[in-house]
């Protein structure tokens, strides 16, 4: 059977909204990715068929297929084809499975999966505004009205809805954050993102992590939502990054040189209530590990987007997972969530995670607009 090996995978730091990387075109931010990623695998560029790259606000500066046009600002060869997806926040994750999938098939040896977003030059919802602007239902129609009512379609509402669904307090959600920010703090500090990073405009570390935050500065905070629970220090931050992940064939690595450090073991994917938007990740998950044939308990190390805080802790919940192996080193509400770029900035976190503490299989998981969820699971070389 034809295997996909993961043989490289790099990424910016996450830049907070408005800080180091806030004023790098988002072309550039991804180039400079991509660059980096040819450059430590040494690869020839040339034998690269394809740049698969997520962005979810394919608008303005992120618009006319910006995987093309950042392959092309890196330097790299003509020759090589690019195509922009979008699977909101999974968009990136995608394109690590249109990837691996494309070479599993064995229609394809050396392909790129990556993603970029800058939220601080194309803000959120900004393709939206622009359509409203002009007037146009969008993004829901008459249809879906149909389906599904007139009723509030929106992450905020869906994290809401987890909480109680789940049961989840504030508390609980704060201390989880907490967490998050200190074990980002602690994995900065003892440098473990350090090889993983390509530095951009002078940013060498993410700049999320607030290691002075507590309990008491969390619990002053407004909700979002009038009589709700989710507040900004239990959601995802605004941020720009940039990911990218090279897939190989047995005969890319033979031809090339190169050196398998993982192998793609099981891709899934699976929808779930769009309404509550964010629990997709749950039954996807199922779905993996069933299609595997392994447990919970075979997973050394998981990377699951904290979209907001009820999104992993209901996960931990229904899967019964170690929450010692779930985002070790922080997670977006500590490190942030540039939306496009997150899906390849996670399986780079992972895929050294693994490397650093000697585990075998990892597994990545996130929710995504629509209710959706990917699920990837990759095995250690």
């Amino acid at each position: 059977m034809a295997e996909a090996y993961i043989v490289g995978a790099v990424r910016t730091p996450v830049g907070k909204k408005k800080g180091g990387l806030s004023t790098v075109h988002p072309t550039d931010l991804a180039a400079h990715t991509l660059k980096a990623l040819i450059d430590r695998t040494g690869v020839d560029p040339a034998a690269v068929e394809d740049v698969i790259m997520g962005c979810v606000m394919q608008f303005g500066p992120q618009s006319m297929d910006i995987a093309r046009n950042a392959w092309l600002s890196a330097g790299l060869p003509e020759t090589t084809a690019g195509v922009t997806i979008d699977r909101q926040c999974g968009s990136s994750q995608q394109a690590v499975h249109f990837a691996a999938q494309g070479v599993l098939s064995g229609t394809q040896d050396l392909v790129v999966a990556a993603g970029v977003e800058s939220m601080s030059i194309v803000p959120m919802g900004a393709s939206i505004t622009a359509a409203l602007e002009k007037g146009m239902p969008f993004p829901f129609g008459d249809l879906w009205g149909e389906r599904y009512g007139k009723q509030e379609i929106s992450q905020f509402r869906g994290a809401e809805l987890m909480c109680q669904k789940w049961g989840l307090t504030r508390e609980e959600l704060e201390r989880f954050a907490l967490e998050s920010h200190q074990r980002a703090a602690k994995a900065v500090a003892n440098g473990y993102f350090r090889d993983q990073i390509a530095p951009v405009n002078g940013v060498e570390d993410d700049e999320g992590p607030r290691p002075d935050t507590t309990l008491e500065k969390m619990a002053e905070l407004k909700t979002l939502k009038e009589d709700g629970r989710i507040t900004a220090a239990t959601s995802s931050q605004i941020s720009d990054g940039s990911g990218a992940v090279l897939i190989a064939s047995e005969r890319a690595v033979r031809e090339h040189g190169l050196t398998p450090r993982a192998r793609i073991h099981q891709l899934a994917l699976m929808g779930d209530d769009p309404v509550y938007m964010l629990t997709a990740p749950i039954p996807a998950t199922r779905k993996a590990l069933d299609k595997a044939g392994m447990s919970i308990d075979d997973i050394d190390v998981v990377e699951i987007n904290e979209a907001f805080a009820p999104v992993p802790l209901a996960w931990i919940k229904e899967l019964g997972a170690d929450p010692a192996r779930v985002n070790p080193n922080g997670g977006a509400i500590a490190l942030g969530h540039p939306l496009g770029a997150t899906g390849a900035i996670l399986m780079t976190k992972l895929l050294h995670e693994l490397e650093r503490t000697g585990g075998r299989y990892g597994l990545q998981t996130m929710c995504e607009g629509g209710g959706q969820a990917n699920v990837t699971v990759i095995e250690r070389l």
